[in-house]
């Protein structure tokens, strides 16, 4: 019998099986209600239970799967509670870092913040949804980073995640990406007028509301079980 050779060569152990599980959700290998057999996985990737136990925990306690009685593993689906929770924890953090950043956001800041922005209308213009994504997400890093709080930019990011990548619904609502893009414009003009309150009122009220963007919500997550 051929010795299994591990899939698994850089990193530690545990990181390498959580972003290889990670990214089996992301693609939708793994589903929303799909079981997770140890015994096989342990098997397939050629590692001992330990650092697939580990990655599990933690993928457990950033909401991704639930570890049941009998061992039993299951990927969690995302329910509407899920996603009012989530928007309200990320418009609260981002609000906050913001306002901690607003300081040291220089106008050269701001202007990489638009050409972000530009970029993601230039993505949306050409349907490319994972571009647009990247350059959302590195828009709102820009003050995300200034904050510097890196367990709330931690946070926030492993929110997004269960958001859009657990899996990564194929298509997008242009409507909704379009929406945000004049929202993020309408940031970048508060911040520069130096209004910070307004601008963190702006990101928690607007940008991360649940019933602001419920409509938009419904209607990309239409296709998805758990909802």
């Amino acid at each position: 019998m051929a010795e299994t050779k591990p899939i698994l060569t850089i990193k530690s152990l545990k990181e390498q099986v959580y972003e290889h599980l990670g990214e089996q959700m992301r693609t939708g290998v793994l589903r929303p209600g799909a079981a997770i057999d140890m015994e096989k996985t342990s098997r397939r990737l050629g590692v001992s239970r330990t650092p697939l136990r580990e990655a599990l925990l933690q993928l457990e306690m950033e909401g991704f799967v639930s570890i049941l009685p009998r061992r039993r593993i299951v990927v969690n689906g995302l329910t509407l509670r899920d996603i009012r929770d989530c928007y309200e924890i990320i418009g609260a953090l981002e609000s906050a870092a913001l306002r901690d950043a607003f300081p040291r956001l220089t106008a050269a800041e701001v202007d990489r913040m638009d050409r972000l922005n530009a970029e993601m209308k230039a993505a949306i213009g050409r349907n490319g949804f994972d571009l647009y994504y990247e350059k959302n997400l590195a828009f709102h890093d820009v003050f995300l980073d200034l904050a510097g709080n890196e367990l709330l930019k931690r946070t926030v990011r492993v929110l997004k995640r269960r958001l859009y990548d657990f899996p990564r619904l194929q298509g997008f609502v242009k409507a909704w990406e379009q929406a945000s893009i004049g929202e993020h414009a309408a940031l970048t003009a508060l911040i520069r007028k130096g209004r910070r309150e307004a601008a963190a009122a702006h990101i928690r009220d607007v940008h991360w509301s649940f019933e602001v963007q419920e409509k938009y919500i419904n209607r990309y997550y239409a296709k998805a079980s758990a909802l």
